[in-house]
């Protein structure tokens, strides 16, 4: 007599999932996966093995980071993505951060009397985790300038000269702001002709990150009436009773950026200029 009911469904091991069971794949950049819980299907393009996360880009270059571990798929099959295997030393890379060609074993260059000052200080760690190769290469300094109003004493204590060009990175450099008056201010001085000050558009070199880098469509409108940074930390949940918060917040952020593909073009342009300026020989 045939069974109506077929073989017994709980012999054999019926526990095993469709795709089966997920096995541990060490994580590699380049390896396009897809992440269970949100559908997200990406090309592997950065791990952190300090925070066990890694980050993925989409055809449409958004990026996301999820934490390494379960719940990836890699050609259809589940994985337990983990840290890279380290295979003796890693290649050095080509390109350094700004995307430059990497020159490696070169000694830094004597610095040179020129100079680029930097308004804000996380204007300051973010030129120098894109752009710290080129300039210790070009024998470039670059000096934190701690806000636009001390820019005149600053000129005239360093002396601008032929030889001693100096350029300015300053925040918001936009048409009728404070920012703009100094700087028209200072190109019409005696020096103006060895000094370049240019700017970027946004409220804070926050927003220079392109927001998908930390997660997010937008960076969020912030009334006037609240702190640009302190408004920003509200609107993402995070802490901002004190300085010590906003410090945390632009770490997690500036962690996020490895490479001048993590920038606004608005900015990228403008310290590639103040380099080009203070590097030309006349």
């Amino acid at each position: 007599m045939n069974d109506r009911y077929g073989s017994d469904v709980l012999s054999g091991d019926w526990k095993v999932p469709q795709r089966g069971r997920a096995v541990e794949t060490p994580s590699e950049i380049g390896m396009v996966v897809e992440e269970v819980t949100t559908d997200w299907v990406g090309e592997i393009v950065a791990i952190d093995r300090d925070l066990d996360t890694l980050t993925l880009e989409d055809r449409r270059s958004r990026r996301r980071t999820f934490p390494l571990g379960p719940g990836f798929l890699l050609e259809g099959k589940p994985v337990i993505l983990t840290r890279p295997v380290r295979a003796g030393a890693p290649a050095a890379p080509s390109r350094t951060a700004s995307g430059s060609v990497a020159v490696h074993g070169a000694k830094a260059r004597v610095a040179r009397a020129s100079r680029i000052f930097v308004e804000g200080r996380h204007d300051a760690e973010l030129v120098e985790k894109v752009w710290g190769d080129d300039l210790r290469l070009e024998g470039v300094v670059v000096e934190y300038l701690q806000g636009v109003d001390d820019l005149v004493e600053h000129l005239r204590d360093f002396g601008p000269g032929p030889e001693r060009r100096v350029g300015v990175l300053v925040d918001h450099l936009v048409t009728g702001s404070k920012e703009s008056r100094i700087a028209q201010q200072v190109a019409a001085s005696p020096v103006g002709r060895h000094v370049l000050v240019v700017g970027h558009p946004f409220i804070d070199v926050w927003a220079a990150v392109k927001p998908d880098r930390i997660g997010v469509a937008a960076w969020p409108d912030v009334p006037r009436s609240i702190e640009w940074k302190k408004g920003i930390c509200r609107a993402f949940g995070w802490p901002h009773a004190d300085q010590a918060d906003i410090a945390r917040a632009w770490q997690h952020i500036l962690s996020r950026v490895q490479s001048y593909d993590d920038l606004e073009p608005a900015l990228l342009g403008r310290v590639e200029e103040l380099i080009d300026f203070v590097t030309t020989e006349d």
